[in-house]
């Protein structure tokens, strides 16, 4: 199950250009995430893999999975008091704190390609709304762990149309949550360790998560009976953010270091990604039904809960920070213009 995150860390130990030791003095962050290591965290394995080795242990990531610091939807309030020094954060949990980074779990946004999925991440990270929010937390985005587009695992009767989610309760938070609503299924924003008990007790009939990595991560797959292969909703954002307090105090050759590794471990993060796919979307073909919609059904679906749902997104937000602005950078950021709101 862990292969991808092996080839993660080979990836960064062959990287070159770092022959010499970062020479710098003794220091220890702590990191908070929660579940366990799996390919959403290859990224965060991989930095900490490569400073301990470039600064001959003088500086350690020290990653604390399961919660063991901090609670998932607390993540940036340990970052706002500096009880530790670098978190993942996942916008959904707590949409409330980061109102503008919720742009990302808006349905259809242009991340076709693995290219697109990172031009989009950081422009969004780029625009001053995000930048100030972040910082009101005290947090700065390292960079993304560029989830994969989501696909949707359920149990009992699958729904072969789009009528078929009226009634269904979905683990969709964000966008996505209001375009299933859309379809008339009832959505929930349970963080991922919560939803495996859910569907198996049946408080959930089904669950989004980035496909497939997480899915089979949190054992979905082993308390479901059928998953969409085809509707690619949207995703959602679950960046590496650091303390800005213990950034700024790092030594500049500390601070060189995290730029110069960054290129390497997005490359072990996205691979980390494509060989999971590889090796666990034969094992769901196998052993669930596969849905797949016909395009005029997608159609359907991307003109029901595509734009409409980021226009009331942007109504929601316009007052606070400059919704629309944030929504035209994504598609500014590969070569696309989004639409003009019409009256």
């Amino acid at each position: 199950m862990f292969r991808a995150l092996l080839v993660a860390v080979a990836v960064l130990g062959s990287a070159t250009g770092f022959g010499a030791e970062v020479v710098g003095p003794k220091l220890k962050w702590d990191v908070s995430l929660w579940g366990k290591p799996r390919p959403g965290t290859a990224l965060v394995d991989a930095l900490a893999a490569r400073i301990e080795e470039a600064t001959g242990g003088n500086w350690r990531l020290v990653l604390h999975y399961g919660e063991a610091v901090s609670k998932a939807r607390e993540n940036l309030d340990g970052i706002a008091i500096d009880a530790f020094q670098a978190a993942m954060v996942a916008n959904f949990y707590h949409p409330q704190k980061n109102p503008a980074l919720m742009v990302l779990t808006m349905p259809f946004l242009p991340m076709e390609t693995w290219e697109d999925n990172r031009r989009v991440r950081e422009a969004v990270y780029a625009h001053p709304a995000v930048r100030k929010e972040l910082a009101r937390w005290n947090a700065m985005a390292y960079t993304s762990t560029f989830l994969p587009q989501y696909e949707i695992l359920g149990r009992g009767k699958p729904p072969l149309d789009l009528d078929g989610w009226r009634g269904l309760t979905v683990r969709a938070g964000g966008g996505l949550g209001q375009a299933m609503k859309l379809l008339g299924a009832t959505p929930t924003s349970s963080t991922a360790t919560e939803v495996y008990t859910g569907v198996q007790q049946g408080t959930m009939d089904a669950a989004s998560f980035p496909f497939t990595y997480a899915h089979v991560a949190y054992r979905i797959h082993e308390v479901t009976d059928w998953f969409t292969g085809n509707l690619s909703p949207g995703t959602a954002d679950c960046p590496l953010v650091f303390s800005i307090t213990a950034y700024e105090a790092l030594p500049a050759q500390y601070k060189k270091l995290l730029a110069d590794v960054k290129e390497d471990v997005i490359t072990a993060q996205i691979q980390a990604y494509v060989d999971f796919d590889a090796e666990n979307l034969p094992m769901l073909k196998e052993s669930l039904q596969e849905i797949r919609y016909t395009e005029a059904q997608l159609a359907q679906f991307r003109a029901q809960a595509g734009e409409p749902v980021i226009e009331a997104w942007i109504d929601d937000n316009q007052d606070r920070f400059d919704a629309r602005g944030l929504v035209e950078s994504i598609f500014a950021a590969v070569g696309q213009s989004y639409p003009a709101k019409t009256d």
